[in-house]
């Protein structure tokens, strides 16, 4: 008899323009996605090599890629990296790299970490002592998270670039240290498909497996080598970020709502009715995020360019 796993909860995040057009109407060139954290001002792309579509990428290109990033991040030198298509990837498969036990995840947050945890087995509780997960700075409110101390730690810094001083990258060689990050948030590449997972060599020898050879194509692997070698690019994009989240805060509290944080990738803010307020912007062809466990809270990523004007015509 074939045994029928209980069913994982659906996931729950931004996107999904397909979804908004089925329920809200027009095409998808008519929407302004504001559900997501992806900077909306992206990495511009290099020049590719010849080969990056048709060839299997190399170890050379991926010993560029790892030297790259741990120039970028500071990673410690007894810490261990590994590149994987999207830190989705990477969160789906980290709950299996130890047996099942307890582990904490404070709410709210991003709830893929605890969808994957539940289904390879592991019980999610609020104060288990054996294994910890932080989103740090959290999703959806940007709050900071001081490093777990407990044996299995996994610390998702997806958002941490645009803070990069409150990272806790010096912890990633600590044992039982896993640390996230994802290369298409904060420069805004997120169909790169790119995630990193740094931290404990025997965790990172475990994960390896799971994610298979070539994991990372070579198209990804030029774009991600030439933005992590360019500073001057991260530098001045944390400041464009931090006078629009600025900007993005004036415009909706001036609507009628309070901010109440984020990042300078996304910003919470409160409302009386947050349902009201997705389907408010929806006619207008904007996408909003609300929250399953919250009927206050609306999320909004940074628009850019016309998209300011669009989404202060909608709150008019």
């Amino acid at each position: 008899m074939i045994r029928v796993e209980p069913r994982i909860a659906d996931p729950d995040h931004g996107g999904g323009i397909d979804a908004a057009t089925a329920r809200w109407g027009g095409t998808r060139a008519d929407w302004l996605d504001l559900s997501t954290g992806i900077n909306p001002r992206p990495y511009p792309i290099p020049a590719l090599p010849d080969d990056a579509w048709t060839a299997l990428p190399d170890r050379k290109a991926f010993a560029a890629l790892e030297k790259a990033a741990r120039r970028f991040w500071a990673i410690p030198d007894a810490a261990a990296l590994i590149a994987a298509p999207g830190a989705s990837a990477l969160i789906a498969r980290i709950p299996a790299v130890l047996a099942p036990a307890n582990v904490a995840i404070p709410a709210p947050t991003y709830n893929e970490h605890a969808r994957a945890f539940r289904a390879c087995g592991w019980t999610v509780t609020d104060d288990a002592t054996e294994a910890r997960v932080i989103v740090h700075p959290n999703n959806p409110d940007g709050r900071l998270h001081p490093a777990p101390d407990t044996p299995f730690a996994v610390i998702d810094e997806s958002f941490c670039d645009v803070t990069p001083d409150a990272s806790h990258i010096a912890q990633a060689a600590r044992p039982g240290t896993l640390i996230l990050k994802s290369f298409g948030k904060f420069w805004g590449l997120a169909g790169a498909r790119l995630g990193f997972a740094i931290g404990d060599p025997a965790l990172i020898d475990r994960l390896k497996p799971m994610i298979g050879p070539w994991a990372v194509p070579g198209p990804t692997l030029a774009i991600a080598t030439a933005a992590l070698n360019d500073p001057a690019w991260a530098d001045a994009t944390r400041t464009r970020l931090a006078t629009d989240a600025r900007r993005l805060d004036d415009l909706m509290a001036a609507a009628g709502t309070t901010p109440l944080g984020g990042t300078t990738l996304f910003r919470l803010y409160d409302t009386e009715d947050a349902a009201a307020w997705q389907d408010r912007l929806a006619r207008h062809r904007i996408l909003s995020r609300i929250f399953p466990y919250s009927t206050r809270w609306l999320r909004l990523g940074l628009p850019d360019g016309a998209g300011w004007d669009r989404l202060a015509q909608a709150l008019a």
